[in-house]
């Protein structure tokens, strides 16, 4: 079973489209991005037959094809199932580590994107929906908004289930010191994106009380 290529190219284009909206309202976002670029995501659908790819391009734009030359920086991978389930989950972090769907590669810059995409607190069920209609436009918004829901709580959670899922597999793991550096980085960038978003509050808030001086 195949999607149509149409429905693809709708859902990608609603989503490039609202994440731009997005950043365009969001002070320091689009720097931010920058900073990713090159970082491609390779989204293999095993079950449906579904395989999509997002880049950060290097002005800071999202693009989401179906087809990229450029190697893939991070995989992620399972059946459409396995994504409903981290979808539907009280704890995405949780189901995201221990359940099926597989990520290899470089993990670092996905997390920062995460972070990042979470911040915008897109509404993604509109535009997908009438992108590509209610049933499976629902289906994927309610996927997007799993995997992008953040926090700095839940990046402790995975972290820390990361750590215990590696040094109990013991699948190439690393040296210690590079683990603590890698979770050191983690948590900085946890707190720096903490420090953003009160910025930002503040920020709102006073364009919001000049444009009430303005009236």
């Amino acid at each position: 079973m195949e999607h149509d290529p149409a429905v693809i190219a709708g859902a990608s284009l609603a989503i490039e489209t609202v994440i731009a909206k997005a950043v365009e309202l969001s002070p320091g976002t689009q720097s931010r991005l920058k900073q990713l670029h090159p970082l491609t995501i390779e989204i293999h659908c095993t079950q449906p037959a579904l395989e999509m790819f997002v880049g950060v391009e290097e002005d800071g734009g999202i693009q989401i094809a179906s087809y990229r030359e450029t190697k893939a920086t991070v995989l992620i991978e399972g059946t459409w199932r396995d994504f409903s389930r981290v979808a539907t989950a009280s704890d995405p972090a949780a189901a995201l580590i221990n359940g099926d769907v597989k990520i290899s590669g470089d993990t670092a810059p996905l997390m920062q994107l995460q972070t990042i995409v979470g911040d915008l607190d897109i509404d993604w069920e509109a535009p997908i929906v009438n992108a590509i209609g209610p049933v499976f436009g629902h289906q994927l918004a309610e996927v997007i908004r799993a995997i992008t829901r953040t926090s700095g709580k839940t990046h402790r959670r995975m972290k820390r289930q990361l750590s215990e899922f590696i040094l109990e597999e013991g699948r190439l793991s690393p040296p210690k010191p590079e683990l603590d550096s890698f979770f050191t980085a983690v948590d900085d960038l946890v707190l720096r994106t903490d420090r953003i978003e009160s910025r930002l509050k503040r920020i709102k808030k006073r364009a919001a009380s000049l444009t009430g001086a303005i009236e």
